[in-house]
């Protein structure tokens, strides 16, 4: 079995003017299309950028903070 064409039979087309012009308030038929990049992206030059460095040692401050004020209430508890 021959694959039917993606584009319809423009001769059955409703909205198309002789020649293939659409007229006008009408959609052009769907067809098939291909998108994407037109070139490779370059690499980025950096892992970590400024941003990702300054949010794990925030969130490595906090957790640290956490950590020390649940050792000292564990201890003030004790004593």
């Amino acid at each position: 079995m021959t694959a039917q064409p993606p584009d319809p039979d423009p001769a059955r087309t409703s909205g198309l003017e002789a020649g293939g012009g659409v007229t006008p308030g009408e959609l052009p038929p769907d067809s098939a299309q291909t998108s994407g990049v037109s070139a490779p992206q370059p690499r980025a030059r950096r892992k970590y950028t400024p941003t990702v460095v300054v949010s794990i040692v925030v969130v490595t401050l906090f957790v640290l903070l956490f950590v020390a004020t649940g050792v000292w209430l564990l201890f003030d508890l004790l004593a």
